[in-house]
């Protein structure tokens, strides 16, 4: 069964950095899938913010995330990472890793085309 789990330090001052990561299993990332980025403020919808294609490595961002957030792959052990940079309160929110099997990028970002979650991951910035 496909299964993702994220894991990373959940607490960081404003201007801080941290990294998130996933690991899937049952499955490799060698052969066609999109890795993706979701967060949940409080209170609000989930937003999509970056994913990969594990074959070929294309990365895509949602207009808001570019420039401070990362993402990346290490095929051999599995694992997608988002990093993090210049974290603003706005950014308190928890954080999910997603995957759908495919050859296509996921330009949009949405929550519908991906079929397996993880559990998601709370991030928290602090004054």
């Amino acid at each position: 069964e496909v299964q993702l789990v994220e894991s990373g330090v959940g607490l960081v001052q404003a201007g801080g950095s941290l990294r998130r990561s996933c690991l899937g299993s049952a499955f490799t990332f060698d052969v066609a899938w999109v890795i993706g980025w979701f967060r949940q403020p409080p209170g609000k919808g989930r937003e999509g913010r970056s994913c990969i294609t594990t074959y070929v490595g294309s990365t895509n961002y949602a207009d808001s995330a570019k420039g401070r957030f990362t993402i990346s792959i290490d095929n051999n052990k599995n694992t997608v990472f988002l990093k993090l940079d210049s974290l603003k309160p706005e950014d308190t929110a928890v954080y999910y890793c997603a995957a759908t099997f495919g050859t296509q990028q996921v330009v949009g970002l949405s929550e519908v085309a991906f079929d397996y979650w993880g559990q998601g991951t709370q991030v928290t910035v602090s004054l």
